[in-house]
């Protein structure tokens, strides 16, 4: 497990989704967005669209979402996480 997704996971207020992650993006509540090694390329686009704008970072993972899921503790796939 790469060490930013460690440090992210320790964090409060991590947002897990696209959705919900381009929405804070829009806020300018973000800093770092982690993208799993998975996640489609349309998707990935659009989060760096929105994070050269809010003038946050973009990390791909070598990380599947499932995973990731897992690793968060969360019942599901986790393609997008951002804090």
């Amino acid at each position: 497990m790469s060490s930013e997704l460690k440090d992210v996971l320790k964090q409060k207020g991590v947002v897990f989704g696209t959705n919900e992650t381009i929405a804070k993006l829009k806020q300018g509540k973000v800093k770092k967005v982690l993208v799993a090694s998975n996640c489609p390329k349309d998707v990935k686009e659009s989060l760096e669209y929105y994070a050269k704008i809010a003038g946050a970072s973009v990390v791909q993972l070598d990380v599947p979402d499932k995973e990731i899921g897992l690793l968060s503790k969360k019942p599901f796939g986790v393609s997008v996480l951002s804090c």
